[in-house]
């Protein structure tokens, strides 16, 4: 564990972030995933980012699905000739459109967890409900998960630092683009604005039963 003395989850105020786990990473066919040259990486963090779903279930952590969608059109991105960023990139290349905005086989939400609504940027937190969720459900530590690390992940993470919440990025259910995309990030991005942690950490670590704050 890196920059994080205390890895104590009280469940009831820990929720895991699962940040586009969608067909448009995941299925073989996919734009983005062409765009993984980090392959051993990408296909490491789908395997650990199961298990670290499988573990959040099982230690009635709160689980929120943090989807990427849009119109079919991009009208929702409003995007020009010379709109820069996502919001011109996304239009470009022709992603996210005609059900590879689903999620993908294996990342279903259960019925009992929440899917943020209303997102239109890379954080999680951006145009969306997600704040007032984690508000309304007394939840101040958050463990990040998703695609891609150095885009919608490192978005989240300063978002959810400004905002005042508890970020830990689990770093191996995480994947960038490229090798040195992924360390740029784990080494001089997150200690900024929160920590970082494995799955197997997360496993090995001590669960409070009891919310201290209630």
């Amino acid at each position: 564990m890196r920059n994080a003395d205390d890895l104590t989850l009280v469940p009831a105020r820990t929720a895991l972030l699962m940040i586009e786990f969608q067909r448009e990473w995941l299925a073989p066919e996919s734009k983005l995933q062409a765009l993984m040259t980090d392959r051993d990486a990408f296909l490491h963090s789908q395997q650990r980012a199961a298990a670290l779903l499988a573990l959040a279930r099982q230690r009635g952590w709160n689980v929120l699905h943090v989807p990427f969608r849009c119109r079919n059109d991009y009208r929702d991105l409003a995007p020009t000739p010379d709109t820069l960023g996502l919001r011109g990139a996304i239009p470009r290349a022709g992603t996210w459109r005609d059900g590879r905005e689903d999620f993908a086989p294996g990342f279903e939400p259960r019925a009992d967890e929440l899917i943020v609504s209303g997102r239109l940027g890379a954080s999680a937190f951006a145009a969306s409900n997600l704040d007032a969720l984690l508000r309304f459900h007394g939840i101040d530590t958050l463990l990040l998960a998703g695609y891609a690390l150095h885009v919608c992940v490192e978005s989240t993470l300063r978002a959810a630092h400004d905002l005042g919440y508890r970020a830990i990025v689990v770093e191996d259910a995480c994947a960038a683009f490229t090798s040195a995309q992924r360390a740029h990030v784990l080494e001089h991005v997150v200690h900024h604005f929160g920590a970082s942690v494995t799955v197997g950490e997360l496993e090995a670590a001590p669960l409070s039963q009891t919310d201290t704050a209630a």
